[in-house]
C-alpha cells in the first residue's frame, strides 16, 4: 500500500498558511524557554538534596516555590503553538494522534501528578524531609516521560509509512521506536532543555536570591556548571542526530538547502560561543547567545519537518477560505495577554518575601 494514500485531505486555512507559520514560529521558542527553565529547576534541586551544604539546602527551598510558577508558564505557552501545529498540520498531526491514542491521552493525568507533586514539593518542603529529593526526581522523570510521548508523535505524525503498523495493531499503542532518529531527536531536545534551564537557574540565584550571597553562588555556579557541560554534550549528540536523520533531509544541513545549511552552521558557531561565555561563568554574555540559538534551533526543526514531508505534502496546496477575523482576534487577544503576563510579572517582584 502507498503511504500516500493514508495521508487524509488538509483542512481549508482562513488564511495564506504563512501567517500561521509566523505565529508558530514566533510562539513555539517562548515555550521553549519556559520549558528549559522548568526542566532545569527541577533538575538543579534534585542535585541540590545530594549536597550537604547549607547554600545548596536552600537554593533547593528557593526552587521549590518558583517551580509551580515556572511549570503554570509553561504549560500555558505550550497551548499556541501546538495550535498552530493542529491548524497547519492536523491531518497529520490527528492521524498519528489517534495511532498512539493511549499514551497520547495518558499526557493529562502524567501532567496532572506532575502539578501536583510540585505543589507538594513547595508546600510541604519542611515536612518532607529526605523524601522531598525523590518527590521532585518523580517529578523530572514524569516530565520528562511527557516529552517522549511528544517526540514519538511529532516524529510519528512525519512518517505515513509508519502508519502502516496501525492495521496489525489498530489500539492506539503504537510509538515510533523504529525511527533511529527518535532516540537522538529526544535527547537532543531534553539535554538542550536541562542545559538551558542550567543558565535560568544562574540567572535567577544572581538576581532574584541576591540577598542571600551564600544561596546566590551556589546557584550560579551549580547552574553555570549544568549549562557548560550539558551544552557539551548536546553539541555530540545533535551530531549523532543529524547523521540518523533520511538520507535527503540530512542533504538538507549539508548543502542542498542554503537556508537550512544557513541555520546548521549559525547553530553551532552560537553553541560553541556560548561554551566558551559560559566557562567564564559570563551569564549575561552566555544568555544573549542564547537566545538567538533556541530561536535558530526551533527554525531547524522546522527545516527537519518539511524535509520528512516534502514526498507527502506541500503547504501551498492547502485551499484558503479568506476570514480575517478569526485572525485579528486573534492577535488581539495576544497583544492584551502579553501586557497582562508583564503586568503580573512586574507585581510579582514587587512582593516581598514572606517568613
Amino acid at each position: 500500500m502507498n503511504p500516500a494514500t493514508l495521508i487524509p485531505t488538509a483542512d481549508a486555512l482562513t488564511v495564506p498558511w504563512g501567517w500561521f507559520q509566523f505565529l508558530l514560529m514566533l510562539t513555539f521558542p517562548l515555550h521553549l524557554f519556559a520549558m528549559n527553565a522548568m526542566l532545569g529547576t527541577a533538575l538543579t534541586a534534585f542535585i541540590c538534596h545530594l549536597r550537604p551544604e547549607r547554600a545548596y539546602q536552600e537554593l533547593s527551598h528557593e526552587l521549590a516555590r518558583a517551580l509551580p510558577f515556572i511549570m503554570a508558564f509553561t504549560i500555558n505557552l505550550g497551548v499556541a503553538p501546538l495550535l498552530f501545529v493542529n491548524v497547519l498540520y492536523g491531518h497529520l498531526f490527528y492521524t498519528s494522534s489517534i495511532m498512539m491514542g493511549l499514551f497520547w491521552l495518558a499526557v493529562i493525568p502524567i501532567l496532572i501528578i506532575a502539578y501536583y507533586l510540585a505543589y507538594i514539593y513547595d508546600f510541604k518542603f519542611d515536612k518532607l524531609g529526605n523524601l522531598a529529593r525523590f518527590a521532585i526526581l518523580v517529578v523530572l522523570l514524569f516530565l520528562m516521560a511527557v516529552g517522549f510521548l511528544f517526540s514519538n508523535n511529532m516524529t510519528m505524525m512525519l512518517s505515513p509509512a509508519s502508519w502502516l503498523r496501525w492495521f496489525a495493531e489498530p489500539g492506539g499503542t503504537l510509538l515510533n521506536l523504529a525511527d533511529p532518529a527518535l532516540l537522538p531527536r529526544y535527547l537532543h531536545m531534553m539535554i538542550g532543555a536541562l542545559a538551558v534551564g542550567g543558565l535560568c537557574v544562574a540567572l535567577y540565584s544572581s538576581t532574584v536570591l541576591k540577598h542571600d550571597a551564600g544561596v546566590a553562588e551556589a546557584g550560579t555556579r551549580l547552574g553555570m556548571q549544568l549549562f557548560t557541560l550539558l551544552t557539551g554534550l548536546q553539541i555530540l549528540i545533535g551530531a549523532v542526530f543529524l547523521l540518523m536523520l533520511p538520507a535527503e533531509v540530512m542533504k538538507r544541513f549539508i548543502g542542498n538547502n542554503i537556508l537550512a545549511t544557513g541555520l546548521l552552521a549559525t547553530g553551532v558557531l552560537l553553541a560553541i560561543a556560548s561554551l566558551v561565555t559560559s566557562y567564564r561563568r559570563n551569564i549575561t554574555a552566555t544568555l544573549c547567545l542564547v537566545i538567538p540559538l533556541i530561536y535558530v534551533m526551533a527554525f531547524m526543526r522546522d527545516s527537519v519537518r518539511t524535509g520528512y514531508l516534502e514526498p507527502y505534502f506541500d503547504m501551498a496546496t492547502v485551499p484558503v477560505n479568506v476570514q480575517w477575523s478569526p485572525l485579528v482576534f486573534f492577535l488581539v487577544i495576544l497583544v492584551l495577554g502579553l501586557v497582562v503576563i508583564a503586568w503580573m510579572l512586574s507585581r510579582l517582584r514587587g512582593v516581598k518575601k514572606v517568613g
